[in-house]
């Protein structure tokens, strides 16, 4: 399994959304008169019946659009987005619809901003996303790759550990049975002769998986944090080495917003949740740690991986690296993985204009409707601390081949 993602963020309400190849049309409704009267001196003219609501689509709209359209396209240092385009075309040009854009996008010049920006132009065409409501905007949060300090032996200041994926977990692949669940996995394990579900968050607090630590950190909320973004580093005192651990699995049970949690406890605001806002309340409130913590059934396994250099990213789940600001986590059962997406958003906590082309290469777990996208920031604390504050609206067009 690859990087995968989650939002800590309370969800603000948008449609779930299926996806369709092709812009969904109303039918009109039927116009209908009353009758007027046989005989009257005068007749009165007839009223008509009021006409029934259209119906609204039912389906994720794709409209086609221009990039004249495209709001701050033309000011968009779209050399920025190149290597992530480039990157996800490793993957797209196996697929026919991409295949020609992408085996002449190998010949563009990667320095020269009008180039890149005529091959866009020449060979794709922007689709603007519409909800089947109608609404054209949607949530934008941010994530980012964490540093954590650890060690590879419990001791000290290192009591959290970080788990890898446990021997006794069993994974159903359950397209192999119903064709269409393709992408649903069922995972529990064996008790007796029964698949059971495996243990929660709050169970695997309690030692359930004493034995399968695969690095112990100094920071139980850092800790949960890492799940929460998919991937991370972990600087190791004990060896004087920093190590990638990278989404390898999760428990099987839903992900549950631990930012929504306080809100409906009363505990924040819905404008005081956000990263840093919930890490201020565990701060002031060190008791009710786990408890919010277990409000989360969700719980990830990591694995470890060399980080040869420390200036590439995590893989998404297209399955290469991602690229800071250039990145982004989607739906993929509503948008197409590693497409180009022009986005139209604001910076974090800012009404600044952030518009951009990016590249659908990650997901995850939160991020679930047409318009939702989480934008990667990279790493270090000035991304963290621009991932915590996201919380826009923002528009989507997607960038198909013609």
């Amino acid at each position: 399994m690859l990087f995968t993602r989650r939002s800590l963020l309370v969800p603000v309400s948008v449609a779930t959304l299926a996806l369709a190849a092709c812009t969904t049309t109303p039918i009109p409704p039927d116009q209908a008169t009353a009758p007027v009267p046989a005989v009257k001196p005068a007749p009165t003219p007839a009223t008509p019946t009021p006409a029934a609501p259209a119906p609204a689509p039912t389906k994720l709209q794709l409209v086609p659009s221009t990039f004249a359209a495209l709001p701050g396209w033309d000011r968009d240092d779209v050399r920025a987005a190149w290597p992530a385009f480039m990157s996800s075309c490793t993957v797209l040009i196996k697929q026919a619809i991409w295949k020609e854009s992408c085996s002449i996008a190998r010949t563009v010049n990667a320095g020269d901003d009008q180039a890149i920006r005529t091959f866009f132009e020449a060979f794709m065409v922007p689709h603007q996303v519409v909800a089947p409501d109608g609404a054209t905007d949607g949530l934008v949060t941010g994530y980012y790759e964490p540093l954590l300090r650890g060690a590879r032996k419990k001791g000290g200041a290192y009591q959290t550990p970080l788990y890898k994926v446990p021997d006794d977990m069993i994974t159903v692949d359950l397209a192999s049975v119903y064709p269409d669940l393709k992408g649903m996995r069922l995972r529990g394990k064996v008790v007796g002769k029964k698949l059971v579900p495996y243990p929660t968050r709050a169970e695997i607090a309690t030692s359930e998986l004493k034995g399968k630590e695969l690095l112990w950190v100094d920071d139980p909320v850092e800790a949960f944090f890492l799940e929460v973004q998919g991937s991370g580093r972990v600087q190791l005192t004990d060896t004087q080495e920093t190590v990638r651990v990278a989404y390898a699995d999760q428990n099987g049970h839903p992900y549950k917003s631990i930012g929504k949690y306080l809100v409906e406890k009363g505990e924040l605001r819905l404008d005081q949740a956000s990263a840093q806002g919930i890490k201020a309340w565990i701060a002031g409130h060190p008791t009710r740690m786990q408890e919010l913590f277990n409000a989360n059934p969700s719980y990830v396994f990591f694995k470890e991986e060399r980080l040869p250099d420390p200036k590439v990213g995590p893989k998404g789940a297209q399955g290469v690296p991602l690229t800071p600001q250039r990145s982004v986590a989607i739906d993929p059962s509503q948008l197409p993985l590693g497409a180009p997406i022009f986005l139209n958003t604001t910076q974090a906590n800012s009404d600044i204009p952030m518009q951009r082309l990016v590249m659908a290469q990650d997901t995850g777990g939160a991020i679930r409707g047409a318009i939702r996208v989480d934008y990667f920031f990279g790493f270090g604390t000035e991304a963290a601390e621009n991932a915590g504050r996201m919380k826009q609206r923002g528009n989507v067009w997607v960038l198909l081949p013609k």
